[in-house]
C-alpha cells in the first residue's frame, strides 16, 4: 500500500538547540519508502537558522513552505516567503541559500552520493559520502597539493 503522509501534522522527532541555529525535525523519505528523493520537515522559531550559508555539488534541493513566513537568502539577497511558496536550488554557487524562521519547511533533495557541500563564506568544504561516518567538514586553507605525501 501506498504510504500517505500529511507534511503539516507530521511529528517532528529532533531537536537542535544551538542559539542561533535551533529547529526541531523530522525526516519522511524512509517512511514514505522513498529511495531517490530525500524530505525532511524543518520548524524554526523566529530568527533561528536553518543550516550555514552553502549550496551543493552534486545535490540539487527544493523549498516548499508549509506555514509561517521563513526568511530566504540566497545569492539575489533575502525575502520574505509565505505558505506555498516553492524555491529550487541548483547544485553550485548559484543554488547557495539560508533560512530562519519563522516557520515549518519541508526540504526536497535528490539522494545522490557523494556530494560536496561548500560554506562560501567561512571557507568551509563538507564531504558527503552514502556512510555518514566520513562526513568530513574542511576549510578551503587546510589545502594540500594533490601530490603532498606521494613518493
Amino acid at each position: 500500500m501506498t504510504e500517505i503522509v500529511n507534511l503539516l501534522s507530521v511529528a517532528l522527532k529532533h531537536e537542535r538547540d544551538r542559539p542561533g541555529w535551533a529547529l526541531r525535525s523530522s525526516r519522511i523519505g524512509a517512511v514514505l519508502g522513498a529511495a531517490r528523493i530525500g524530505g525532511s520537515i524543518y520548524e524554526l522559531a523566529e530568527g533561528a537558522r536553518s543550516f550555514p550559508y552553502h549550496f551543493h555539488h552534486g545535490v540539487e534541493e527544493w523549498l516548499i513552505v508549509l506555514d509561517g513566513a521563513p526568511t530566504l537568502r540566497t545569492p539575489a539577497g533575502e525575502q520574505q516567503l509565505r505558505a506555498g511558496d516553492t524555491v529550487c536550488f541548483p547544485e553550485g554557487a548559484e543554488g547557495a541559500h539560508e533560512f530562519s524562521g519563522p516557520g515549518r519547511v519541508l526540504v526536497l533533495s535528490a539522494n545522490q552520493t557523494p556530494s560536496i557541500s561548500v560554506y562560501p563564506e567561512t571557507g568551509k568544504l563538507g564531504t558527503r559520502p552514502a556512510d555518514d561516518a566520513d562526513n568530513l567538514n574542511f576549510r578551503r586553507t587546510d589545502a594540500v597539493d594533490y601530490w603532498d605525501g606521494e613518493q
